[in-house]
This record gives C-alpha cells, structure tokens and sequence, in this order.
C-alpha cells in the first residue's frame, strides 16, 4: 500500500477521533516516545493507528516493519517498548525472555494470493496448497487442481510458490495451518516462523510476497489479507474443515474466533465452525510485565500501556474494517485488559 493512501486513511481517521474526543496520554507535560518493531502482516493498521495516536496525543509511536521475528529479538534485546507479531511465543520462547504480556490487537488471515490472469475464481483445500508448497503439485491443470475447479480453464503453467525470507508470524500461521490439514506436512515440515521451503522463491515482508505475485504470471503466495484486499490482488477461496469453500473477508475471519486463553495465546486456523475462513489469526504487541528495563523511565512505561489500552478502545477496534481488518471479539479485549494489571514499573502498578 502507498504510504499517501495510508496517511490519507490515517488523517480521515484522526478526524473521526477528534470529533469523539480522542484519546490524551495521562502522563502529562511534552510527552514520550515509544518504539515497536516487528509484524508486517498488520503494518497497514498500526501505521494509521499510531499515526493517529501521536496526533493526538503527547506521546508519539514509531513501529517498523522487520518481521515478527526481528520484532521479538528487539524486545529481547531491551531497543524496543513493544515488539508487534503475528506468532505468539511458544513456552520455549518465553523462557528466553522476562515475563511478558501478549495483547491481540485485530484479527486478520492469511490468503493465497496468485497470479493467472485468466482465472477469476481459484479454490483451494488445505491438502492441494501444502502439496504446491512441497513441491508435489508442480503444473496449474494438475488433476487436483482440476476437480477443485470444475468448469474453470487452468493453464498448462508451471506453479510458482512465493514465500517469506524472513522471521514471520504470518508463515508461522500459515504453516501451523498446514500441520493441522496435512500429516505430511507436519511430519517433514512444520510449523514455524521460519520453514525450510523446499521450491519456490523468497522474497521479504509481506509487501514483498505480494510484490512478486503481481509481477510473475504463475505465481501463488501467502500474504496478509489486507495487502491482497487493499491491493487487488487475485486470492482463493479455501475449503475449511466443515467442507464449505470460503472467500476471505471481515467476516468470515471475525467467525474464526473460538475458545480464548486467559494470556490469549491462540492458534485459530482450521476451526470447525461454519462460515470460517480456516487460515485466520490474531496478532499481537508483546510488552514485558516489569518495564522498568534499559533505562527506560516510569513515564515511557505508563504511555505503553496507555498506548495498549487505547488499542483495546472500541474506537480502533471499530476502525480496523477501513484497511480490511477484523475486529477483536470482546472476550479478547476483556482479558486483555485484565492481563494489562500484571504490568508494573518496579514491582509497582500502573
């Protein structure tokens, strides 16, 4: 997305939320600076939403894009005061790190994005994509592809697989989809933010992976929805675990949503619940409990739980659908809240 759409879409919504009141920081005086860093997958909310936030408040946020891996190494690392990602971290992971919370912030989903300009309706089921994706379904008219598609002309095409290069969320929801539909896949290749692809071509970021689908004919790839729905670009429709072929959009994603953890550390791809789109996610920014580390200063601490109460607000929650996200169900904002008590400064609350 053009970074003049997204200021654009930022300055509409500042509009709206000056009218409502906005939101102030409570600490006061000129203000802080906070910076995260991390999720591509929803780089498109969090710059119109930040953006927002620091128009209209003291307190003003800068995030970068690296990966949700890049995001989580900062964080450990002590550079940042939130690491955004669409992966939540695994038991391992968090044994790597001081406490943390994890506050989901949106819902979104992952799509197949792909590139035949003479097919406008392509469907998928879990088994075809993770056989494209090993390299066992290698040509556009393979029989599979065929019975999927009945009535559609595929091409006598080589298929060409698109994948992240980086440390992602979005591969890691990606790939957890496929260990549920696929023993295959699960078996020899995994889950994870990082995944021994064996065919296709890399590319960085999600911004990336679009990029390279829309400029090579043949090529199918994961990205984040709002890219493809923002950018136009071609997706699939994808059979989920009821056998109902679904079209990803707001709300089928919202209908993803099932049983929510107290922490909110969730997988809710491949849910067995009708009118779901079956590769669907949250994502999240990660703080740790006790903030009071590199030397930040107790201000900087209040202003990122500020910052994290005001992404909870139902006025952003009610403007993730202007760049085609879905909103939070309120289960996941009220335990968000309650996990947002556990933060401290010192021991001391805030």
């Amino acid at each position: 997305m053009k970074k003049t759409y997204l200021s654009f879409l930022a300055a509409a919504f500042a509009l709206v939320m000056t009218a409502c009141g906005g939101q102030k920081s409570t600490n006061g005086g000129d203000g802080v600076e906070l910076t995260g860093a991390g999720a591509t997958f929803p780089l498109p909310f969090y710059t119109m939403t930040f953006d927002n936030y620091s128009a209209t408040s003291p307190d003003k946020v800068s995030y970068g894009g690296i990966g949700s891996g890049g995001g989580v190494r900062n964080l450990k690392d002590g550079i940042v005061d939130f690491a955004g990602s669409d992966a939540y971290l695994t038991d391992e992971e968090m044994a790597e790190l001081k406490p943390v919370v994890h506050v989901p912030t949106c819902m979104g989903a992952v799509v197949l994005a792909y590139n035949l300009p003479d097919v406008q309706q392509l469907n998928l089921s879990g088994e075809v994509i993770a056989e494209i994706f090993s390299g066992k379904i290698t040509r556009w008219d393979d029989e599979k592809l065929k019975k999927l598609n009945e009535g559609v002309t595929l091409p006598s095409q080589d298929i060409i697989p698109v994948f992240r290069s980086d440390g992602s969320g979005t591969t890691f929801v990606f790939t957890d989809y496929l260990t549920k539909v696929s023993e295959d896949w699960k078996s020899t290749l995994g889950a994870g933010k990082t995944v021994d692809f064996p065919v296709g071509q890399a590319a960085k970021g999600n911004p990336g992976v679009a990029g390279i689908v829309r400029q090579t004919p043949g090529a199918i790839g994961y990205i984040g929805s709002e890219y493809a729905f923002a950018q136009k670009i071609p997706y699939a429709n994808v059979m989920n675990k009821k056998g109902e072929l679904i079209v990803p959009s707001t709300q089928s994603i919202s209908a993803a949503a099932g049983d929510i953890p107290q922490d909110t550390r969730c997988s809710i791809t491949d849910p067995d619940m009708s009118g779901a789109y079956p590769i669907s996610c949250f994502t999240w920014l990660i703080v740790y409990k006790d903030q009071n580390y590199s030397d930040r200063t107790k201000a900087q601490a209040q202003a990122t739980v500020n910052l994290l109460k005001y992404m909870l607000s139902p006025e952003v929650q009610k403007s993730t659908e202007i760049v085609n996200y879905a909103p939070l169900p309120q289960k996941a904002i009220d335990l968000s809240l309650e996990n947002l008590k556990q933060v401290t400064y010192n021991g001391e609350a805030l």
